[in-house]
């Protein structure tokens, strides 16, 4: 299965602005199902993403990232992340959406979304998103 990741158009302004502390604020990553239509320009807080799963082992909002920190290198910055695990989840879903919770969707900045490509079906399954490398996202300059 191959997934892509998008980053939202407004995360670079939310960064520059202080809005999002990558290491220090509580960055999670909520399950959408295949009724989310994700714009890159517009959908700018966590208010604005619709079709958040449900299901036995899902909670609300996602869950939160941690690990995270950010390196530099030969023109590659990455924000890192520990790989995030479901216990136990039945629900169906296509994108995982990346935002940092500040406890106010319409304040939560949206920072990226990964779409699987079709819809992912847990049936009381664990299941894991190991980061490539542990790394969530990746800018090259």
């Amino acid at each position: 299965m191959a997934i892509t990741t998008y980053i939202y158009g407004s995360f670079v302004e939310k960064l520059s602005n202080k809005e999002i502390d990558y290491e220090s604020d509580d960055i999670k990553l909520m399950l959408c199902d295949n009724n989310y239509t994700p714009n890159l320009t517009t959908d700018i807080y966590k208010n604005q993403v619709t079709n958040e799963v449900s299901g036995d082992g899902y909670t609300s909002g996602g869950e939160l990232l941690t690990g995270k920190s950010i390196t530099y290198d030969s023109g590659v910055t990455s924000y890192i992340a520990s790989s995030l695990q479901w216990l136990n989840i039945t629900t169906t879903f296509r994108y995982a959406v990346l935002y940092d919770d500040t406890g106010n969707d319409a304040t939560s900045p949206l920072i990226a979304y990964f779409d699987f490509g079709d819809d992912v079906i847990l049936e009381i399954s664990t299941f894991t998103i190991n980061f490539s490398s542990s790394e969530v996202i990746t800018f090259t300059i």
